[in-house]
């Protein structure tokens, strides 16, 4: 008799518990919506946020306020979202680096996985490898041969754990290459340094890059993603330059507390594809060599358990001292 009632009043308190997250469902938004983003305002993720702020907006009729909460590697913005209510009212939106910090940063204020709910991809780009014209290489192999025979070849990033220093990583421990890295305080500094010749070669955003590369003032070797970008249509990936497997990329992601209700995650999810896929906004994604994000939410939960479990395996293998 004892086990008939826990059961009736385990199925009684989960119909309620049901019952409740479809209430908030439907009633959502009944006040403002907070999107944080731990970076300056100005910068792409800061763009593609004022973009899905003004999508939620017009759906929602609701005031939906961009907070720009900056400082250590986008850690102190993720924290105020991971201690959050899953409510749908304060949500995140905020790149890569939310996936390596718990591979590059020993002690983070909350767990990456258990403390918030992936709800879409916003956009990705490319990392490109560029040299500067005075190196003899026109192609990836040609540019490995010639680390080779120097000895090494020194590339710059824009710091240490990021996304252009593991790209970097990467080719390195695939490739077998004498790859030297050179951290810098920002992309602006590596360059600058690119540009004067101090060294040799970097790993570049394509939002960066390609002004560059159009001006003659960088050569393109390679992209780290999968596919070649439509920006730089002639500029063969990594992978197809002979390093199986390798990819790399920069993405924005956009992000709930943990308890997030399902039906409110994928309600966010499609007006935020919605949103990337505006056709006046895709235009000046794809000028800047992005491509808008297509996952639905469960496939983009699968990809950022990979993006963790890869960027880990990355700094594990380079040996790369946690910060």
């Amino acid at each position: 008799m004892n086990q008939k009632l826990r059961i009736k009043n385990w199925v009684a308190g989960a119909c309620a518990v049901f019952i409740t997250a479809m209430t908030h469902a439907a009633d959502y938004p009944s006040q403002p919506i907070t999107l944080v983003v731990p970076f300056a305002a100005g910068g792409m993720t800061d763009v593609l946020a004022r973009q899905l702020a003004k999508t939620l907006q017009g759906e929602f009729k609701q005031p939906v306020v961009v907070d720009n909460r900056t400082g250590a590697g986008g850690v102190i913005g993720a924290e105020k979202v991971a201690r959050a209510t899953g409510d749908g009212y304060t949500l995140l939106v905020t790149t890569t680096a939310h996936v390596v910090n718990p591979a590059v940063t020993k002690q983070l204020p909350y767990d990456t996985e258990k403390d918030f709910t992936p709800i879409a991809m916003l956009a990705r780009t490319p990392n490109v490898l560029v040299v500067n014209p005075t190196v003899p290489a026109a192609n990836l192999q040609e540019l490995l041969a010639y680390a080779r025979r120097s000895g090494s070849l020194s590339y710059g990033s824009s710091g240490v754990g990021g996304t252009t220093h593991l790209s970097g990583e990467l080719l390195a421990s695939r490739s077998g290459a004498p790859l030297l890295h050179v951290p810098y305080k920002g992309t602006a500094l590596a360059l600058n340094d690119l540009l004067g010749g101090q060294i040799q070669a970097s790993f570049v955003d394509a939002l960066t890059a390609i002004k560059y590369v159009q001006s003659g003032k960088l050569r393109a070797i390679a992209v780290s993603t999968r596919d070649r970008n439509p920006m730089l249509p002639a500029v063969p990936t990594v992978a197809e330059q002979g390093v199986d497997g390798y990819e790399t990329e920069i993405w924005i992601g956009f992000y709930a507390p943990a308890g997030t209700p399902p039906a409110l995650i994928d309600r966010l999810n499609s007006l935020a594809r919605t949103s990337m896929h505006e056709p006046v906004f895709v235009k000046l994604l794809a000028e800047q060599g992005t491509t808008p994000g297509e996952l639905d939410a469960p496939r983009f939960r699968e990809y950022v358990s990979a993006e963790i479990r890869k960027w880990g395996d990355i700094v594990r293998d380079a040996h790369i001292v946690v910060q």
